[in-house]
């Protein structure tokens, strides 16, 4: 029952990995011009950036956990498997953040996809959790 869901957690954690990259302002060639001219990257930029780190390691979680046969390291994994979900949630909200203005692509697009896939992998994570929890163990 885990393999189905370290594989849902490796689905969900390309989305987290790969969605920003495409729907952040850069990727719609906006930046910020400077005084000098010089242009820089926005927040949501780095929030995309950041989501890669984080994506990554859950696409290992999900992978170990679908392998994984004992129900210790099932446990660890999923809880590691909610605190990256969570961290998913928190990059673009309070962590780095993404543009205030409501009309921008990131604000409207980003945002809202990485939470939902945030708070599917924390959702996994428990349930995985739970099913591991209930399970007996393999070598008793």
């Amino acid at each position: 029952m885990n393999r189905f869901f370290g594989i849902a957690l490796v689905v969900v954690a390309l989305a987290i990995a790969i969605v920003p990259q495409f729907t952040d302002c850069e990727s719609q060639g906006k930046m910020i011009t400077l005084a000098n001219g010089k242009q820089i990257s926005m927040k949501c930029h780095w929030t995309a950036r950041a989501e890669i780190a984080i994506g990554a390691p859950l696409v290992i979680v999900g992978g170990m956990l679908a392998a994984s046969r004992r129900k210790e390291s099932q446990r660890n994994l999923a809880i590691l498997g909610i605190g990256l979900g969570a961290l998913t949630m928190l990059t673009p909200t309070y962590l780095i953040g993404v543009c205030t203005t409501p009309t921008m692509t990131c604000y409207t697009a980003m945002r809202p996809a990485l939470l939902a896939a945030g708070g599917l992998a924390a959702a996994v994570s428990v349930v995985a959790l739970v099913m591991t929890q209930r399970k007996k163990e393999l070598l008793d």
